[in-house]
């Protein structure tokens, strides 16, 4: 997962969780909150948290997934891993 735009990030977020937590591809979108649209818990954040890290090859700090709100936050991340 290198060298990737943030559509394709996006892509791979919302297979993820499709994938993951049987949500609808239809009501993922870059403002759709984790924790009130997508009705996610800290223990779905955790599991996405291992598969991001598993798909990029990079460990994610716990600090830095604190502040991911929205689908387009954790794209946002991913990029940024991504870059580093």
């Amino acid at each position: 997962m290198t060298q990737m735009n943030n559509d394709q990030i996006f892509d791979q977020v919302k297979a993820l969780l499709v994938e993951l937590f049987e949500l609808d591809a239809s009501d993922i979108h870059l403002d759709s909150h984790l924790y009130q649209d997508l009705d996610l818990d800290s223990i779905d954040a955790v599991d996405l948290v291992v598969r991001l890290q598993n798909l990029t090859g990079k460990k994610i700090q716990a600090d830095e997934f604190k502040t991911v709100r929205t689908v387009n936050d954790v794209v946002i991340a991913v990029a940024d891993l991504l870059k580093a």
